[in-house]
């Protein structure tokens, strides 16, 4: 259950089925037992394109187009301007790259986003997302890709999207990215076996804090 413009966490190791959660939100497939509900309403009677209109998913394989990094961040808009797609790429911490291409927003991508880095094809995912105002974000392990600043600039302009009223989802396998979420939840083989808040999950010494201190321990050995 996710109050409007909440924030819900969904972490584990990969294959405890957090994708599937996203898959089952923008009804890539439905749910062989059991509903997923908005507003108390089956998502199977809703129509399909409306709702899907309605959030912006940032998957794990990132899509983009042979066309303008700046189409591509407004695809999902009925009347871009340019303000809104800069603003909306400022937030995904993608302007000042954008910038330092010859032809900037103007910039052709190559098939599959082939011109930009990982990270950077990501990020424009992201600005494509927030570009949409999206009614309920659904981001699926989004920050991947790039490093621990950028993560936390992106996390601080989520952030401010959620203060809009904004619903949001974010899966991952960092616990860095979930840790301020009112509630977390997390998964083991297709099954939740924690839930709670991040400090309270960290006291509990289970699952959750057991992933946690696996990071810190490798993020400790990046340094070293």
């Amino acid at each position: 259950h996710i109050p409007a413009g909440g924030t819900l966490a969904i972490v584990g190791h990969t294959g405890s089925g957090k994708s599937t959660v996203a898959d089952l939100i923008v009804r890539h497939f439905d749910p062989t037992d059991g509903t997923v509900s908005i507003d108390d309403v089956d998502l199977r009677k809703f129509d399909l394109a409306a709702l899907r209109e309605r959030i912006g998913h940032v998957p794990q394989d990132v899509f983009l187009f042979s066309d303008t990094i700046a189409n591509n961040i407004a695809f999902s808009m009925d009347h871009p301007k340019l303000e809104e797609i800069t603003k909306a790429a400022r937030a995904a911490q993608v302007d000042d790259n954008i910038r330092t291409f010859p032809k900037g927003y103007d910039t052709l991508l190559g098939e599959r986003g082939v011109t930009l880095s990982g990270g950077q094809k990501q990020r424009v995912s992201i600005a494509r997302a927030l570009a949409a105002a999206p009614r309920i974000l659904l981001l699926d392990d989004p920050l991947s890709a790039v490093d621990t600043a950028t993560e936390e600039a992106i996390l601080r302009d989520l952030r401010e999207a959620r203060s809009r009223g904004c619903t949001t989802i974010i899966i991952s396998h960092r616990i860095s990215a979930v840790q301020d979420a009112d509630h977390i939840l997390v998964l083991e083989q297709g099954r939740v076996i924690e839930e709670g808040v991040h400090a309270n999950l960290l006291a509990r010494a289970g699952a959750y804090a057991k992933l946690h201190q696996e990071q810190l321990l490798e993020e400790a050995r990046e340094r070293a």
